[in-house]
């Protein structure tokens, strides 16, 4: 079985954020520490080389993959800051249209800064993301 590139590593969260080039998205990450620790209880820690995650579950699927991942995570990219959820289609409708200015694919939602954003609905987002997937993949 193939190991996961993303895992938890011993990197230091503040050595990264601080290399960030934008004085802005390094502000922003620290905006979302403080939102993903308050939603999670958990201690923020680097998963590969670039991403912020906060607690961890594991997960199976079908196939017989499996691995660990983040309960919540973010990373600050130099395109836009990429957060990261699981949320199925109809819950996402609602709540998306009043999020902000952004952009966003099957699992992650690009911003380009918070400021552009409704920071209440993204807390909202990421308390769902986070429920669905401890209902998804419960840990025993």
């Amino acid at each position: 079985m193939a190991k996961n590139k993303t895992a938890e590593t011993e990197s230091s969260v503040l050595d990264f954020i601080n290399a960030v080039d934008s004085e802005a998205k390094r502000n922003d990450a620290f905006e979302l520490i403080k939102i993903m620790k308050s939603i999670t209880g958990f201690e923020p820690k680097m998963w590969g080389p670039s991403i912020i995650g906060f607690g961890t579950y594991h997960y199976k699927y079908a196939t017989g993959h499996e691995g660990d991942a983040p309960l919540a995570a973010f990373s600050p990219r130099k395109a836009a800051t990429t957060v990261y959820f699981y949320l199925p289609e109809e819950k996402r409708e609602e709540l998306f249209s009043n999020l902000g200015k952004y952009k966003v694919s099957k699992a992650c939602i690009y911003i380009k800064k918070l400021a552009d954003i409704e920071i209440e609905i993204l807390k909202k987002i990421l308390s769902l993301s986070i429920e669905e997937v401890q209902n998804l993949y419960p840990q025993k």
